[in-house]
Protein backbone atom coordinates (compact mmCIF):
# COMPACT_ATOMS: atom_id res chain seq x y z
CA UNK A 1 0.00 0.00 0.00
CA UNK A 2 1.04 3.28 -0.54
CA UNK A 3 0.44 6.03 2.04
CA UNK A 4 0.55 9.78 1.39
CA UNK A 5 1.10 12.56 3.50
CA UNK A 6 1.63 16.40 3.66
CA UNK A 7 0.25 19.41 3.73
CA UNK A 8 -1.22 22.27 1.38
CA UNK A 9 -1.90 25.86 2.09
CA UNK A 10 -4.01 28.55 1.33
CA UNK A 11 -5.27 31.73 2.12
CA UNK A 12 -7.26 31.67 4.84
CA UNK A 13 -9.96 34.60 3.27
CA UNK A 14 -10.52 31.21 0.55
CA UNK A 15 -11.25 28.32 2.74
CA UNK A 16 -15.23 28.53 2.59
CA UNK A 17 -14.57 29.32 -1.16
CA UNK A 18 -12.08 26.22 -1.16
CA UNK A 19 -14.53 23.70 0.41
CA UNK A 20 -16.70 22.93 -2.61
CA UNK A 21 -14.00 21.82 -4.29
CA UNK A 22 -12.12 20.03 -1.63
CA UNK A 23 -15.22 18.15 -0.64
CA UNK A 24 -15.24 17.39 -4.36
CA UNK A 25 -12.35 16.07 -4.55
CA UNK A 26 -12.17 13.75 -1.64
CA UNK A 27 -15.85 11.88 -2.85
CA UNK A 28 -14.43 11.04 -6.02
CA UNK A 29 -10.91 9.83 -4.66
CA UNK A 30 -13.13 7.84 -1.92
CA UNK A 31 -15.10 6.37 -4.80
CA UNK A 32 -12.20 5.37 -7.07
CA UNK A 33 -10.82 1.50 -7.13
CA UNK A 34 -8.11 1.42 -5.01
CA UNK A 35 -8.80 4.08 -2.88
CA UNK A 36 -8.47 3.01 0.64
CA UNK A 37 -8.43 6.13 2.55
CA UNK A 38 -8.53 9.53 1.40
CA UNK A 39 -9.09 12.29 3.51
CA UNK A 40 -8.41 16.61 4.08
CA UNK A 41 -8.29 18.23 7.35
CA UNK A 42 -8.11 21.98 8.47
CA UNK A 43 -5.37 22.16 10.88
CA UNK A 44 -7.23 23.71 14.13
CA UNK A 45 -4.14 26.20 14.79
CA UNK A 46 -2.95 27.06 11.47
CA UNK A 47 -5.68 28.25 9.21
CA UNK A 48 -5.46 27.44 5.85
CA UNK A 49 -3.16 24.44 6.29
CA UNK A 50 -4.74 21.68 5.28
CA UNK A 51 -3.52 18.07 6.49
CA UNK A 52 -3.87 15.69 3.65
CA UNK A 53 -3.79 11.85 4.23
CA UNK A 54 -4.40 9.27 1.22
CA UNK A 55 -4.05 5.25 1.23
CA UNK A 56 -3.83 3.77 -1.90
CA UNK A 57 -3.84 0.05 -2.55
CA UNK A 58 -1.01 -0.18 -4.95
CA UNK A 59 1.12 2.85 -7.73
CA UNK A 60 -1.65 1.36 -10.07
CA UNK A 61 -4.58 2.67 -8.33
CA UNK A 62 -2.32 5.92 -7.67
CA UNK A 63 -1.56 6.31 -11.15
CA UNK A 64 -4.86 6.01 -11.94
CA UNK A 65 -6.02 8.18 -9.36
CA UNK A 66 -3.21 11.20 -10.76
CA UNK A 67 -5.08 10.32 -14.59
CA UNK A 68 -8.52 11.25 -13.29
CA UNK A 69 -11.03 13.77 -14.63
CA UNK A 70 -11.60 15.05 -10.89
CA UNK A 71 -7.59 15.64 -9.83
CA UNK A 72 -7.58 17.94 -13.27
CA UNK A 73 -10.37 19.89 -12.11
CA UNK A 74 -9.14 20.02 -8.86
CA UNK A 75 -5.38 21.38 -9.85
CA UNK A 76 -7.76 23.88 -11.92
CA UNK A 77 -8.97 25.18 -9.16
CA UNK A 78 -5.67 25.53 -7.22
CA UNK A 79 -4.97 29.42 -9.19
CA UNK A 80 -8.17 30.56 -8.11
CA UNK A 81 -8.32 29.40 -4.27
CA UNK A 82 -4.29 30.46 -3.76
CA UNK A 83 -3.42 26.87 -3.12
CA UNK A 84 0.02 26.85 -3.20
CA UNK A 85 2.82 25.54 -0.63
CA UNK A 86 2.11 21.61 -1.15
CA UNK A 87 4.40 19.43 1.04
CA UNK A 88 3.57 16.06 0.33
CA UNK A 89 5.48 12.83 0.88
CA UNK A 90 4.95 9.02 -0.53
CA UNK A 91 5.61 5.69 1.63
CA UNK A 92 5.15 1.95 0.90
CA UNK A 93 3.91 1.07 3.85
CA UNK A 94 1.88 -2.74 4.53
CA UNK A 95 -0.98 -3.25 6.52
CA UNK A 96 -0.05 -5.66 9.45
CA UNK A 97 -2.49 -7.52 11.17
CA UNK A 98 -4.12 -6.47 14.83
CA UNK A 99 -2.89 -7.83 17.96
CA UNK A 100 -5.65 -9.56 20.09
Amino acid sequence: MLLIVGTVRLPPANLEKARPAMRAMVSASRAEDGCVEYAYAEDVLDRGLIHVKEIWRDQAALDRHFASDHIAVWRASWPALGIGDRDLHAYEVEKKPRAT
